[in-house]
């Protein structure tokens, strides 16, 4: 996290994913494949931008 950062909703995180669905991003957390997320005392899920970039550049594959 950065002092610039922002916490992301799960819509959030979907729309940057290029419109992937809620149960995608819900079956990667079951497997332990999806970017680090924050859970609220309400049971929402958050995603700080920076471990979102970070968990797409762990995705990257090699050249």
């Amino acid at each position: 996290m950065t002092r610039h950062d922002e916490l992301l909703t799960v819509p959030q995180v979907l729309k940057e994913l290029g419109g992937v669905s809620r149960r995608t991003f819900y079956r990667w957390r079951q497997l332990g494949r999806a970017p680090v997320c924050v859970q609220l005392p309400n049971l929402e899920l958050r995603v700080w931008r920076s471990d979102l970039m970070a968990w797409l550049d762990s995705r990257r594959e090699p050249r």
